[in-house]
């Protein structure tokens, strides 16, 4: 009898610690179910982020039983958008899409109305990119090495196109300006159509453009690719270099994407959320996208975007620095 109830204590304890466990999960779930969940771009629809953004909601609406969608909320050079976010109640149905701007902007700018490591908690990073550095065909630059030549020859040096100061494009110049002790001249154009318009033209002699806006060209043979930014080769252009192995050791300049909630969210949402985006990555919709847009997916846990946050801060800070360049 004794024994008998021991058991049954036992096996209450037990019951009662796992519906402490469980039914939390099962409650978060239920409302990510019965309500929307809004991902903040905070740049203009149509261009890669929205894209990408895009193709995730749609994936983990699947995973999470609600709907989920994306706000375009451009301006400032990602600021408005990522204020917004950084302001919404953290209850996991904000979430803002992070890039490349988001580590850039503290060491671009004085000032902020959001603290990037204060106001966000890291949810999933979800992929990593890469420019190509492509030329005007006409141009008789067929490499790195040619590339700073031609650069080293001319006293001006060559003008290279960007979408606008403190963007990828710029900032991947302005790292290669450093490592290989050349003198690039960044012209700023507002946007990747314009800048690539004026490389056809031969107004400009070089771009660290991305993917996109670059492959359609390079296949049509308007334009002629020397490298990848990348740290490794990737499978969209699997006969081009990195610049590193091109020519100039230690460079490598990435895009990137991740998904952050608001600070004080709770961990069991953010788990939620994890998962949901993890599971989202896998799916047939991303594998498009890897091409496409030269993705290389990521996932992992929220540790991991917290890390390459940090990294990506720190390493661009020094180049920003270095080349001197602000944002007022």
């Amino acid at each position: 009898m004794f024994i008998a109830v021991v058991r049954s204590r036992v096996a209450y304890v037990l019951l009662a610690a796992f519906s402490c466990i469980v039914l939390p999960s099962l409650t978060v779930a239920a409302d990510f179910a019965a309500q929307v969940t809004r991902i903040i771009v905070p740049f203009e629809p149509s261009g890669g982020t929205d894209v990408i953004s895009r193709t995730l909601a749609q994936e983990m609406a699947k995973e999470l039983g609600g709907s989920v969608i994306v706000e375009n909320k451009p301006g400032a050079g990602t600021i408005v958008g990522t204020e917004y976010a950084a302001k919404a109640d953290p209850d996991g149905h904000t979430l803002l899409m992070a890039t490349f701007a988001n580590a850039v902007n503290p060491s671009l700018r004085a000032t902020l109305p959001y603290d990037p490591d204060k106001d966000f908690a890291p949810v999933a990073l979800v992929a990593r990119s890469f420019n190509v550095v492509v030329v005007n065909p006409s141009s008789g630059i067929g490499s790195i090495a040619d590339l700073i030549a031609a650069a080293k020859a001319k006293p001006g040096g060559l003008n290279y196109g960007t979408f606008g100061p403190g963007t990828s494009a710029h900032l991947a110049g302005a790292l290669f300006t450093s490592l290989a002790h050349v003198p690039l001249t960044p012209v700023h154009y507002k946007g990747a159509a314009p800048a690539i318009t004026d490389l056809l033209g031969g107004n400009i002699q070089v771009m660290f453009t991305t993917v996109a806006s670059a492959t359609p060209l390079i296949v049509a043979g308007k334009l002629k690719a020397l490298a990848v930014t990348s740290a490794a080769r990737t499978p969209a252009f699997p006969n081009l270099p990195t610049v590193a192995e091109a020519g100039v050791p230690g460079y490598a300049a990435e895009s990137w994407y991740g998904v952050f909630a608001p600070a004080k969210t709770d961990p069991a949402v953010i788990a939620l959320l994890n998962a949901a985006i993890d599971k989202s990555l896998h799916s047939a919709a991303f594998d498009k996208l890897k091409t496409s847009e030269g993705l290389i997916m990521v996932g992992g846990a929220p540790e991991q975007l917290d890390r390459y946050f940090q990294g990506e801060e720190t390493r661009w800070r020094k180049v920003i620095k270095d080349a001197d360049i602000k944002i007022e």
